[in-house]
């Protein structure tokens, strides 16, 4: 028996497509009109072609901040992950404590991201800040607005406090989804605690891994707020990001034509590598599917 389509759901659909349309779709294509075009003001613009891409990728000032920012996200993912893995592993699997655990995990989440710059940046301060104050007390030199290490770690550490949760909480759902049939088996082979691990949790915790580093790499790959906030990408330019330096280009510098195609590699880039994470991800849901 042949299945009845249904088109009427489209029209279901229809005003979320125009929402999308609306802030996303035209936005994008104002920038790539901005990105082979100049104008002098009064609306005049001018072709340029591909000038401004190649002005762009010929400028050692976004190779720089394309290294800051890759060097950052390599960190951010070697760290969180398997911090967040090892914390869902070590999270109460039944009780009264797992409320109050995912409570807790999930609290720093909660925070709007100026607001979590502007707790580290008053936290590491050495005048008034707990962290700075007492570093200094015990004889560390500590200055993130002075000492490029300084900034890195601080940024670092505000990074791993704020998004390791999501980590954990996206392992810990993984864990929970294996059946206790997988458990009973293990203890019925006398199965190691690491045994357990390699071929029982970490292969039903791979799709959600795989989400949660996809989305760690996006949202530290396009950082903004927090950095900008805390160092104001210095000392110099030691923590000056694409997105920061973006901004600087667009509207501290109103460089529109560059910007607009900084921008569009900037976005290929997160695409692209978007694209590699989902296809891993497919090929895995078919692995297992099998």
């Amino acid at each position: 028996m042949d299945k009845t389509t249904n088109q009427k759901a489209w029209f279901l659909v229809l005003p979320v497509l125009l929402l999308v349309a609306f802030s996303a779709v035209i936005p994008l294509m104002t920038v790539v009109n901005y990105s082979v075009q100049d104008t002098f003001g009064q609306n005049e613009f001018f072709w340029a072609g591909l000038e401004w891409f190649e002005q762009v990728l010929s400028d050692d000032r976004m190779w720089n901040a394309l290294r800051r920012q890759v060097i950052f996200s390599a960190i951010i993912l070697a760290i969180e992950v398997p911090l967040g893995v090892l914390i869902a592993l070590n999270m109460p699997k039944r009780g009264i404590w797992v409320s109050v655990c995912l409570v807790l995990m999930s609290l720093p989440l909660l925070i709007p991201w100026n607001v979590v710059g502007t707790i580290w940046q008053i936290f590491g301060r050495v005048d008034i800040g707990l962290l700075g104050h007492t570093l200094a007390a015990l004889g560390i030199d500590y200055n993130y607005t002075q000492n490029t290490f300084d900034a890195w770690v601080t940024l670092i550490v505000m990074d791993v406090w704020h998004w390791t949760s999501l980590v954990a909480l996206l392992a810990y759902a993984g864990l929970k989804s294996i059946p206790d049939a997988y458990y009973q088996a293990a203890r019925i082979d006398q199965a190691s605690r690491w045994a357990v691990f390699r071929f029982i949790e970490l292969p039903k915790m791979m799709g959600v891994l795989m989400i949660a580093i996809l989305l760690r790499f996006m949202d530290s790959f396009m950082i903004y707020t927090e950095p900008f906030v805390v160092t104001g990408g210095g000392p110099g330019n030691a923590t000056t990001f694409l997105s920061i330096d973006l901004v600087k280009m667009a509207l501290g510098q109103f460089d529109l034509g560059p910007a607009a195609a900084f921008s569009i590699m900037y976005f290929l880039v997160i695409l692209l590598v978007s694209w590699v994470f989902y296809t891993v991800m497919t090929n895995l849901d078919k692995r297992e599917g099998k």
